[in-house]
This record gives structure tokens, sequence and C-alpha cells, in this order.
């Protein structure tokens, strides 16, 4: 079978952008692609074709291979909710808690699963192609590792590294990883690429040099920055505090940013509008007075989210800003905050207990062990969507009777205040829709652009397709991946 692995330097050097774009190039190249990824930390997710959930990233790279995201794509997804624990979800669904006291033992065993969804993978398409995760230099985490070089002997599977000159010491993170990983975690690596390079890269031939002296891996490349890459929904959460500058758009959206924001890549569609100025609150910083729209995101901890909201003040913001009479929608968690109770009888969050919401919304909460997880269409607002369940709470309520949205399969989802200015929704990807993102912006004054979110998406992929096909030597990649040089 013929595969391969990117890992990374480091977290955030761009890997699962150029995974993307790989699967693109290859595809555009006749090839049948399948992205993978063994275990993944984010809570940003999406539903699966076959009923589970996996990364965003995953699911974009399936998007970008052009099939279905499926289960098999990413095997184990962790998604913190909270500093020493996360939710671990094996296949698709929920399988309990693992926490730093066990997270080496407890991973161990889950190698047997990862493989086995690599193994059903490869069997549908002519490549995989692999990400890792953080780094391999991570070296006391090595024990019981599956995510990167445990995976990668395990299936031997050939590894390219990927450097970051932008955040500098390229040469010196590439170098020294050679230097600190074992003798047999190195024979796996055959090469490495340069990431995010700005300017003329003859500029850094010299330092290229130097890697492929000091590590005797070849080079395959130069990747210049890939400014189509902030068009693509971003998995890690670090993206935002990049994004909290205002802009100059004419309309003010505002989302704070949550200790465990999930699924915060439902506000993308937003940013294709010019007449909006989507702006990322960070820790610290107030609601702006001046917010048209205030959204509250998904969280993958609700009740220890809304106690962070309060400690920053930003619930003084939003009723202030309710009492002008402004709206405020919130997604799923987000949703669940606005009503006036939440209760966990099950601990599904840790200790359990009932805490009050902010109020806004005539409805309670009750967390329950069963996820909620499928794929949905319908109208809310006058707008047509498509989008998604993932939520873990049943809400009702006296707003119920009021819907957000009306589903095609019969059911309701959400609530609407009685004086209609708050709004809450179970469902992802909303905004998405050109009928929907263009419903909402009129009832605040501004006319969409009816732009196609998905045809942006794709279209942004080509673009890196063609980059990478440019800058990379691609099918020096594919001899690699059939198994020449190993």
């Amino acid at each position: 079978m013929a595969a391969l692995m990117l890992q990374g330097t480091g977290s955030d050097v761009g890997k699962s952008v150029l995974v993307a774009g790989l699967c693109r190039a290859l595809v555009r190249r006749g090839l049948s692609v399948r992205p993978f990824k063994p275990q993944n930390m984010s809570n940003n997710a999406a539903v699966t074709v076959d009923g589970g959930e996996i990364g965003r990233a995953q699911a974009m790279q399936a998007f970008a291979a052009r099939v279905e995201p499926h289960t098999d794509m990413n095997p184990v997804l962790l998604k913190p909710q909270a500093d020493r624990t996360s939710q671990l979800i094996v296949h698709g669904k929920v399988r309990g808690t693992m926490g730093s006291s066990n997270f080496r033992e407890g991973r161990r065993p889950l190698l047997v699963e990862v493989m086995e969804s690599y193994h059903r993978l490869a069997t549908t398409c002519d490549i995989v192609v692999v990400e890792g995760a953080g780094s391999p230099a991570e070296i006391n985490l090595r024990a019981g590792d599956i995510a990167n070089m445990g995976f990668a002997r395990a299936a031997h599977v050939p590894v390219v590294l990927i450097g970051d000159i932008d955040r500098g010491g390229v040469i010196a993170a590439i170098a020294g990883t050679r230097m600190v990983i074992s003798p047999a975690d190195a024979a796996m690596i055959h090469g490495f690429i340069v990431n995010k390079f700005r300017g003329d890269p003859a500029l850094f031939d010299d330092g290229y040099r130097a890697i492929e002296r000091l590590t005797d891996w070849r080079g395959y490349g130069v990747v210049p920055w890939l400014s189509p890459a902030v068009r693509l929904p971003s998995e890690d959460a670090v993206i935002l505090e990049r994004r909290a500058d205002r802009g100059n758009g004419r309309l003010l959206i505002a989302c704070p940013i949550i200790p465990r924001i999930s699924n915060f890549d439902d506000l993308d569609p937003l940013r294709l509008e010019p007449g909006v100025d989507l702006m990322m609150v960070p820790p610290g910083q107030p609601i702006p007075a001046e917010a048209a729209l205030i959204i509250l995101a998904g969280s993958k901890a609700t009740i220890a989210d809304l106690a962070a909201l309060r400690r920053e003040g930003w619930d003084v913001d939003i009723i202030a800003h309710h009492r002008r009479g402004r709206p405020v929608l919130g997604l799923c968690g987000g949703y669940q905050m606005l009503g006036r109770r939440i209760a966990d009888p099950h601990g599904i969050e840790g200790v359990g207990g009932t805490v009050d919401g902010l109020g806004l919304l005539d409805v309670e909460t009750t967390l329950q062990p069963v996820k909620a997880l499928r794929h949905v269409t319908g109208e809310a607002l006058g707008g047509r969507f498509s989008g998604y369940e993932m939520h873990m709470g049943e809400t009702g309520g006296g707003d119920t009777v009021r819907p957000f949205a009306r589903l095609d399969d019969g059911r309701v989802d959400g609530a609407i205040s009685a004086c209609g200015t708050v709004m809450g929704s179970y469902v992802h990807g909303l905004f998405g829709d050109a009928g929907l993102r263009g419903a909402l912006l009129a009832h605040m004054g501004i006319a969409a652009t009816g732009q196609d979110y998905a045809a942006d998406v794709d279209r942004a992929l080509d673009e890196i397709a063609a980059s990478l096909e440019e800058h990379v030597d691609i099918t020096a990649l594919i001899a690699l991946a059939e198994g020449a040089g190993r």
C-alpha cells in the first residue's frame, strides 16, 4: 500500500494545510487519496458519513481529496475539557476521559485500533497521506506514542519532516530533531520540506543545503507563504488570538474566545462578507459596545466556560448589549449558556451540579452521557441551511415554542426569545449556506454577497495544490510513498 506521513518540527508548522494541499494535488493527478491522522487533539470536530466525529482538519482534508469524511480518517480524537482532562473519542464515539495521569498508559493500547482504521482506509484508495501531531522531537512523549513515530514504525510509513521558517530557527529545528530522536526513528524520515517562506526562495539556498548536510535527509522543496490557507477552516484555537484585531467592515460581529471554545470554524463563512467585521475577542478585552451582534460559539466544557465568561466580565457586556435591543446568538454550548440553568447530574464535565445561565432565554439544559451526532438540513430565519448536530445536552423550556430552525426530518431546533433578539441553536455549520447567512445579515440591515463558502474553500485548495506543484517535488513524494527509498 502507498502511504506518506508528514510530521512537523513543532505544532502549527502547517502540517494540516500541507496534507490538504497534497491530497488535492494528488487527486488532480488522477489518484484516489485518503487523509489519515492517528491521534488528534482538538475541540473542532465534524460529523462523518458513518455517524461519528473526527477532527475538523481531517474533514477538510477529506474535502480536499473529494471524498466523504469517515471515522477511520481520525480513529483517536482527544477533546480537551479541562486543563488535565480530555474526552476520548475512538472510532468516532465517546469512550470516556483521559487525564494527564493516565495519558501515556492509556494511549498505548489504542495503537491496535489506530492500525485497524489505517488498514481499512488503505484498501479504499491509491495512497494515504498521514498527518502527525505535535513533533517527534517531543521525546518525553515517545513512550507509547501513536501519533508520530510510534505509528510510522508500526505501519512502515515513510516520513517527511515539515519545518516552519516563518517562526525562525528552521535550520536548528530540523537538524535538532535529527539529533534528539533515536536512530531507529530517524531512519523513518526520508526528507524535509521548509514551509511558510516569504520572499525569494533562492535566498535560502545555503540554508537548505546546510539542512541536507546536517541531517543526511533530502529536501523536497521550499513552500512559500500560502495566503489561500486563511480561507480554510481552522482547527487549532491558537489561530484565534491572531484574528482578534478589528478590520474595516461596517457591521461588527463579536465572539468572545472562551477557554474551551469549540467548532469556532462555524463563524468562518462570515468573513466572506465585505460588510462584516468579525472580531474574535480575546481574554482581557471587553466585548465592544458597538457590536451589532454577539455570537457565543460552542464549548467543550459549557459550565466551566460559563464561569470563565463571567470572570472576564463578558456576561455584563452581553446583558448590556441585550438591553440595547441588539441580537445575541448562541451556538451549541453558547445556546446552553443563554438559558436559565445548566444541570450536569451525571458529572459529564467533571463534578456534577447545577449552575445558573445568563437567563436571556427561557430554557434549561441537562447534560446527558449520550452524544447527538447527525447531519441536518432545514430552514431558519427564512433561509435554507445544512449542518450537523454534535452535543451532549437536552434543552427545553418556554422559548422553544419559538424554534430557531425547522428541520427537514420534522424536528425543531433551538429557541428564540419573546422579544426576538436572543436566539440559540444546536446546529453547527449554519453560516456555510449563503441563504441562511444572507437571512441573518438581512435582519441587521445589510445585504450578503451570496458567495458559496464551500466553493471558496474548494478554490483555495486548488490554489494551494497548484503552489505545491510548483515548489515541491510531488513526483518524488509519490515515489517515496510507493516504496522507493525505503
